[in-house]
C-alpha cells in the first residue's frame, strides 16, 4: 500500500530512511532547514569509519552490536544506489608512541574484554614493526608495535550523502530545502495530511526533546598524495584518540576532538595544531598535504550517549541521539524503524537493547 510520508531532516538518518521508503514505493516529502549540500548536518563532519571493536573502548555493548550489523548492511545499502560510494573493509590500524604505551595497554585490555563478551567480533592482532610494514609499509620504520583490527571498514560520507540525494531526486521525492518544520505542523491520518511523520532533525528537535545536547567535533580534510596509508588508522593520544581515514584519490580525513559544546564557530588553533601534528607524527608525507576543508559541527547526543527512538503520536516517530556513532549505527536504526513502520513492533530493537519510548514517559 502506497503511503504519503513526511521526513523532517535531511542528514544521514533522514536521507537513509527516505531512500528506503522511496524504494518501497511510498510518496515522500522531505523538509530540511538547510540546503541540499548537508552543510548543516553532523554527517558531513565525519570520517564515516565503521569500527565496532575500536569504538568498544569508549562506548557501550549495544553500539558495538549495531556496528557489527552495519558492516553487513552498508554494502547492501550502497548497492541500492545509482551512484558509486567508496566503501572499504580492510580493517583498522591502531598505533601509539612509546610514551603512550601504558594507555595502549589499557586500550588493548578493553578490546580483549569486548571480544570475550562478543565472540563473533574478530580479535585484535598484535603486530611488531615487521607486521606493521606488511600491512602498511610506511609505518614499519616509525612504529615498533601496533594493533590490527580485522574486518573493520569505512565509507566516504560526502559521496554517500550526494548519492542518496540523487536517488531521492530520481525517485521523485518532494524535497523542501531551507524549510524547517516540526512534528506539530502535521496531523498524520487526517484528510490532506501525511500517513506518517519521521523526525530525524538531530539538534533541530531540541524543542520537542529537551534532553538533547550538542557535542562539538572538528574534522580536517587533506589532499596528501605522498601519504600511502590505505586503512583507517587510530593514534592513541594522551587527551583523545586521533583518527586518520584515507579516502579515494589521496584524500584523508583527520579528526578526534570531542567538546561538550553547542559552539559552531570555526576550529581553534589548538585543536587544529594537535590534529595536524599527530597526523605528521604518523607519516611525514602530511607535511606537504593541502588543507581542503576544516569542518566543525555538533553531534546530537542524549544523556546516556546512546541513540533512541520515541513515539510522539500514533504515526509519528523521532529518531535521534546518534552522537559520534552516526555511520556506525545508522543501518541498525534504519532497520528498527522500518520494522516499526511495517509491523508496529521491532524484534530487532531488543537485539540492540533499544527501547521504543513514548514522548510522555
Amino acid at each position: 500500500m502506497n503511503m504519503n510520508i513526511v521526513i523532517l531532516g535531511a542528514g544521514l538518518m533522514g536521507r537513509l530512511l527516505a531512500c528506503q521508503l522511496a524504494r518501497a514505493g511510498h510518496s515522500l516529502e522531505l523538509f530540511e532547514s538547510g540546503g541540499p549540500d548537508a552543510q548543516t548536518s553532523a554527517a558531513r563532519a565525519a570520517a564515516a569509519m565503521l569500527a565496532p571493536l575500536a569504538e568498544s573502548a569508549i562506548t557501550e555493548t549495544p553500539v558495538v552490536q549495531m556496528g557489527m550489523h552495519a558492516l553487513q548492511r552498508w554494502p547492501e545499502l550502497i548497492a541500492q544506489l545509482d551512484e558509486p560510494v567508496f566503501f572499504q573493509q580492510e580493517g583498522t590500524m591502531v598505533l601509539w608512541h612509546r610514551q603512550d604505551a601504558a594507555e595502549a595497554d589499557r586500550f588493548s585490555r578493553l578490546l580483549d574484554a569486548t571480544t570475550l563478551k562478543l565472540p563473533a567480533l574478530p580479535k585484535a592482532q598484535r603486530l611488531d614493526a615487521n607486521g606493521l610494514a606488511q600491512l602498511e609499509p610506511s609505518l614499519g620504520a616509525r612504529f615498533a608495535q601496533g594493533l590490527y583490527l580485522p574486518g573493520e571498514g569505512q565509507l566516504d560520507n560526502h559521496q554517500l550523502l550526494a548519492a542518496m540525494l540523487h536517488q531521492l531526486q530520481s525517485r521523485g521525492a518532494k524535497l523542501h530545502w531551507n524549510s524547517p518544520r516540526s512534528p506539530g505542523d502535521f496531523a498524520p491520518g487526517n484528510p490532506g495530511q501525511p500517513d506518517w511523520v519521521f523526525d530525524c532533525r538531530g539538534l533541530g528537535a531540541r524543542e520537542q526533546w529537551p534532553a538533547l545536547r550538542g557535542v562539538r567535533g572538528e574534522v580536517i580534510m587533506l589532499h596528501a598524495p605522498e601519504v600511502k596509508l590505505s586503512r583507517p588508522t587510530r593514534l592513541i593520544h594522551p587527551r583523545y584518540p586521533i583518527y586518520i581515514a584515507p579516502k579515494e584519490n589521496g584524500i584523508f580525513r583527520i579528526g578526534a576532538t570531542e567538546i561538550e559544546s553547542d559552539d559552531l564557530s570555526p576550529a581553534s588553533v589548538r585543536s587544529t595544531l594537535e590534529l595536524l601534528s599527530a597526523a605528521y607524527s604518523v607519516d611525514s608525507g602530511f607535511a606537504e598535504a593541502r588543507i581542503l576543508d576544516l569542518v566543525t559541527q555538533c553531534r546530537p547526543t542524549l544523556p546516556d550517549n546512546l541513540p533512541s527512538i520515541r513515539r510522539l503520536g500514533d504515526r509519528v516517530l523521532q529518531i535521534n541521539g546518534l552522537y559520534r556513532h552516526g555511520f556506525l549505527i545508522a543501518p541498525a536504526m534504519l532497520d528498527v524503524v522500518m520494522e516499526l513502520f511495517n509491523q508496529q513492533t521491532s524484534p530487532l530493537a531488543s537485539t540492540f537493547s533499544l527501547t521504543i519510548q513514548n514522548a510522555q514517559d
